[in-house]
């Protein structure tokens, strides 16, 4: 596994631990839900069921793969072991990578802005300067737009554990993990 994984991965659980109790539980999973699908008041019913479900997924994948003593928690650990294990994990992080691009892109245009982009990623809990360094990675056109399926592969690259050097690492401030 690179280091660089392991610095993304480190992020994204404490992003996830959503009431900062050092733990991932179901409650988590619905505060960030909720969180990021506030951010997008522009996408319809149906883009916000489908980011519900997908942050559900991704408990329920935890959940099914990990909690062996039922106590609906999570560790670091625990976390680690499953979504840097692409066998475990892909077809989760695809339905979550595909639900929150499609939130960016409400008039199902195929391409994010910037500020939903922002938006967004700010409701999931990335810094700002982050946040524009990996739109930037993207190659955004003349109109500051990313293709979505540019973004749905960048989160797939995210938790994939041989992948270095890729935009998602822009995401990560090393000095801080």
């Amino acid at each position: 596994m690179r280091i660089e994984a392991t610095h993304r991965v480190q992020l994204v659980f404490s992003l996830l631990d959503a009431d900062g109790n050092g733990v991932l539980e179901a409650r988590d999973f619905d505060l960030m839900a909720g969180r990021v699908v506030a951010a997008a008041p522009d996408s319809d019913e149906a883009a916000h069921g489908a980011m519900r479900d997908a942050f559900l997924r991704y408990w329920t994948t935890l959940a099914a793969e990990l909690d062996a003593d039922g106590d609906g928690r999570i560790t670091f650990e625990e976390y680690t072991a499953c979504v840097l294990s692409p066998e475990r994990f892909d077809a989760t992080v695809d339905a979550f990578a595909r639900a929150l691009a499609a939130l960016g892109d409400p008039a199902g245009e195929g391409q994010v802005a910037r500020p939903a982009f922002v938006a967004l990623m700010t409701a999931i809990g990335f810094g700002r300067a982050n946040i524009d360094a990996l739109f930037d990675a993207f190659g955004p056109t003349p109109e500051d737009r990313i293709a979505v399926a540019t973004w749905v592969e960048g989160i797939k690259d995210y938790y994939a554990p041989d992948k270095a050097g890729i935009p998602g690492d822009h995401l990560v401030d090393t000095a801080a993990v």
